[in-house]
């Protein structure tokens, strides 16, 4: 019998230290999971964590200030800005 793709799992290989598996078994058995399910869900945390902060956007406070003030009191729209908006309304519709 075939298992199904969605339930296949791969496998990690990793060299530690003893000491550092000492520590994570203790982890592991403080949560009471299993060494394999502790690794997993720490690497699951640490990923995302890693994700959310790479798309996170860092301004010094000068570029926030800069950023909000455009945004509260933008330029003036160009002529060119304004003819483009004409030619997509005729194109496309809208007001």
């Amino acid at each position: 019998m075939m298992i199904p793709e969605s339930q296949r799992t791969s496998r990690i290989e990793a060299r530690i230290t003893p000491d550092a598996l000492a520590l994570v078994r203790r982890a592991a058995e403080l949560q009471g999971c299993s060494l394999s399910d502790f690794l997993v869900s720490a690497a699951k945390i640490a990923a995302h964590k890693t994700i959310e902060a790479a798309n996170i956007i860092r301004l010094s406070a000068d570029d926030q200030i800069r950023f909000v003030d455009g945004m509260l009191n933008p330029s003036p729209k160009s002529k060119a800005i304004l003819q483009a908006f004409k030619h997509n309304n005729e194109l496309f519709g809208g007001e």
